[in-house]
């Protein structure tokens, strides 16, 4: 009865997941707990820790300005990339503001974060997300995926790391 009851969650599972090298088809992938990933439009290849413990993804980003373009919240900021080559990209962009977030670092205050919507291949495909703007400096990955990106792309082998492509077709 357990072999059946394991067969039986093992197709479950594996009906669920798209663990195939063809990344067109929808589907979750398995991911390393770090991967590669290319940021759009700036085709800037970094690497992405991959979080299961964080909400929100979040990006590295300096010089965060929020002003009112046409009636709407928007926020000016500079993102500070290192690519796949060690070289370091600043990139001073402008986007409207999706939202802020309050982050609490355990024995830190709250802090409000400005939440942005960016484009990033992963795995072949391209995605929309959410992305806190966050001082990463400090931290070895410039860029972090979190949950909700994760819930329809990706779950996570953390044994592994960089199994999927960072280009889009």
């Amino acid at each position: 009865m357990r072999w059946f009851l394991s067969a039986v969650i093992a197709a479950s599972l594996a009906s669920s997941f798209n663990a195939t090298a063809d990344s067109r088809t929808p589907g979750k992938v398995i991911a390393g707990w770090v991967e590669k990933v290319s940021l759009q439009p700036w085709n800037v290849i970094v690497s992405a820790k991959l979080d299961t413990g964080a909400l929100t993804s979040s990006i590295h980003a300096e010089d965060i300005e929020r002003f009112e373009k046409d009636d709407e919240r928007w926020v000016r900021f500079t993102l500070v990339l290192e690519d796949e080559n060690d070289k370091v990209h600043r990139i001073e962009t402008e986007q409207a503001l999706a939202r802020n977030v309050r982050i609490k670092d355990h024995d830190d205050p709250s802090a409000r974060r400005a939440v942005v919507e960016l484009e990033l291949c992963f795995d072949g495909r391209r995605h929309r997300t959410q992305f806190s703007l966050a001082d990463r400096g400090d931290f070895i990955y410039p860029v972090l995926l979190g949950r909700r990106f994760m819930e329809d792309v990706a779950v996570v082998d953390p044994e592994s790391t960089f199994l999927t492509q960072a280009r889009c077709e």
